[in-house]
């Protein structure tokens, strides 16, 4: 069974691509607030959260793996990228810039459409409902369009977020309480990919500063470190060899 490992980066709009009643929609909140420091710290902890949401961010990269060969591509936009520069290495990955979110997303789904089944971390919480939005939002042909069916399932979606903390069982306390991708990493002594320097936290600067191509070797990263982690799951907690 051909398996695809993917993540995505993604990066909030700017406020020229909101209206006036959109802007105060997402500012309603702070708005209600009295006092005028804790109304601006609502409205920046709000405008934080801007990547977070399909209707507010865009994808700016994917990076995907094959689970067994370790060979992908990774997508990232980029119109003024120069793919000489930062070429190299010896990983069977190719980096290919698209010059928007809809040639990037149109290349993912095409893609996609040959894998059987799909590994993530958070990708039913976060990654696929996002590609869901923004394809459908930039009208964008989605190929596969199963991959939030049942949850309790690890085929054709086998999300490692769920899998290690066994669907949330113990809450946010207990003792399978659901753990970021880093800290996963550092327990089972897989290289973190935060642990280079860029993390999450990083991607709307580097968009906005046009360094894409950091954006696009740390969401790889990223995949790398998920391939690796599920591999241990597969081998560990899951019985398949």
């Amino acid at each position: 069974m051909a398996t695809l490992v993917f993540d995505i980066e993604t990066a909030a709009c700017s406020r020229e691509e909101f209206d006036d009643a959109q802007w105060e929609f997402l500012h309603r909140d702070a708005e209600r607030l009295a006092d005028p420091a804790a109304r601006e710290a609502r409205r920046a902890e709000i405008q934080h959260q801007f990547s977070l949401w399909p209707l507010t961010a865009r994808v700016v990269c994917i990076a995907m793996l094959n689970a067994d060969t370790a060979r992908g591509q990774v997508l990232f936009t980029a119109s003024d990228y120069d793919p000489g520069e930062g070429e190299g290495g010896a990983e069977p990955v190719e980096f290919v810039a698209c010059i928007d979110e809809s040639e990037m997303l149109t290349a993912f789904w095409d893609v996609a459409r040959h894998y059987d089944q799909i590994v993530t971390f958070n990708g039913r919480g976060f990654d696929v409902p996002f590609l869901y939005l923004r394809s459908a939002l930039v009208n964008v042909p989605i190929t596969r369009k199963e991959w939030l069916g049942y949850r309790f399932a690890t085929e054709p979606h086998c999300d490692l977020a769920e899998q290690l903390s066994f669907y949330g069982v113990s809450g946010r306390d207990g003792a399978a309480r659901r753990f970021n991708l880093d800290f996963y990493c550092k327990a089972f002594g897989i290289d973190s990919p935060k642990s280079h320097g860029v993390t999450g936290m990083d991607v709307g600067r580097l968009t906005a500063e046009g360094r894409h191509r950091e954006i696009a070797e740390y969401c790889l990263r990223d995949v790398q470190a998920t391939v690796h982690l599920y591999k241990i799951w597969r081998q560990r907690l899951a019985g398949i060899k």
